[in-house]
């Protein structure tokens, strides 16, 4: 069973349903399905839903963070075994059975969703670890909503699990702020959010107490002999933190609807060497939620190959002011953004015309801090790279913008 959320009306209805349902007996056997993590032999990802922000996330170690919080919230104790449910237990056997993967297969993968609006079906795009895309998202964000409610006063009455989710998943951004003026816990922050829970303890040693309890419950502490643990357990950690601590949520091209290009793909040369910043100027407004930011790009590449002629979206990424990026042609692909430079560097558009006004801070740091540091530490990128805007490629264009070429002019790496 593959159970979804889309939009206010349909998580809180979910969530206001589920804490009913609970009480009923009868339903028992629903929720344990809806509950209940497998892939299938065809690689349908069960027991995730898609969230509003258009992330999707495993339900089981979601509700085990909220479970854990709550219980420690009421016996006011600390919530000790929050990061073994969520995630702790997950990355350890991930990282023990598939020691002989290179580290970027012991984790992931993401996959895509039937249809966004009405999803059933989620598939992955290849095998799958135990700890996928999904089930990292959940173990997150059970952790930060874990973590909060163990933090909340004693005078503060605890809120319905409805009420929980929908102030996580569903918010109102403001035009021209986006995350910014946005405190507390939301779901685009989830990375910033949980890395500041987890980066002060020791995660190795974490993970290893958490395998030697699940060893100790199975009757198998042998394998604590093998002398492999420690290696695979760093080189796995070291991965965790680059995909998901170091580098942006990006939202996949079948997530926001992408036709298929047209023709054969051109393999870019990495590591490139150029990063050109774009903005689109249509759409002319930020975009503030998956929704909008979906539909700006079904527009852009829609545009791109229909009046164009091109054979997909000319961007290799684009920001949107929902806290994520949107995925063009990506990392591995040679785009259409920059006339006669497009072979030597990656295009990266901003969603708005920003000719007179910035993208919100948290847009800008989505490029200027973590797509940068994820594009070179994972190799696909030069240290030294070289930053431009649009117009100092090409002649005829204003791009991306008075306001936004005078902000990265002041950015490391930007050349005249």
């Amino acid at each position: 069973m593959t159970v979804h959320f889309l939009g206010t009306s349909h998580i809180y209805t979910a969530a206001a349903s589920l804490e009913t349902a609970i009480l009923n007996t009868s339903s028992f056997s629903f929720f344990d399905k809806a509950l209940h993590h497998i892939v299938t032999d065809n690689g349908e990802e069960r027991g995730v839903v898609l969230a509003p922000d258009g992330t999707t996330v495993a339900l089981a170690p979601l509700m085990l963070g909220i479970e854990a919080g709550l219980n420690a919230q009421t016996e006011g104790t600390p919530a000790v075994g929050l990061f073994p449910l969520t995630l702790g237990r997950t990355l350890g056997l991930t990282f023990l059975s598939l020691q002989d993967f290179p580290p970027s297969y012991r984790l992931g993968p993401n996959g895509c969703w039937d249809n966004t609006e009405h999803p059933k079906v989620f598939k992955l795009y290849r095998p799958a670890t135990i700890a996928t895309d999904a089930v990292i998202y959940g173990g997150m964000d059970g952790i930060i909503l874990g973590t909060h409610l163990v933090n909340l006063a004693k005078s503060e009455s605890i809120p319905p699990l409805s009420e929980i989710l929908k102030g996580y998943y569903i918010f109102n951004l403001l035009e021209g702020k986006g995350l910014d003026d946005l405190p507390g816990k939301i779901s685009p922050k989830r990375r910033e959010l949980s890395r500041s829970i987890l980066e002060p303890l020791n995660l190795q040693n974490e993970v290893m107490e958490t395998l030697a309890l699940v060893w100790k419950l199975e009757r198998t502490e042998w394998i604590a002999f093998d002398t492999g643990i420690g290696q695979a357990l760093k080189e796995g950690l070291k991965e965790f933190v680059k995909k998901y601590w170091d580098c942006p949520q990006i939202i996949p091209r079948c997530q926001w609807g992408a036709k298929p290009r047209d023709g054969t793909p051109i393999p870019l040369s990495l590591p490139l060497d150029h990063l050109f910043v774009h903005h689109t100027y249509t759409p002319s407004a930020p975009c503030l939620s998956f929704p909008d930011c979906a539909r700006g790009m079904r527009a852009m590449q829609r545009y791109h190959q229909e009046d164009r002629g091109w054979s997909d979206i000319g961007y290799s990424f684009v920001v949107g002011s929902d806290g994520y990026v949107y995925e063009g042609v990506g990392w591995n692909t040679v785009g259409r953004h920059t006339r006669g430079q497009n072979s030597i560097g990656y295009g990266v558009s901003f969603i708005g015309n920003y000719s007179s006004v910035l993208p919100s801070r948290y847009s800008l740091d989505l490029l200027r801090r973590w797509m940068v540091q994820c594009a070179v530490g994972g190799g696909r990128l030069v240290s030294n790279f070289t930053l431009k805007g649009h117009r100092q490629a090409v002649n005829y264009t204003t791009c991306p913008g008075d306001a936004l070429f005078s902000e990265i002019s002041r950015w490391e790496n930007f050349r005249e």
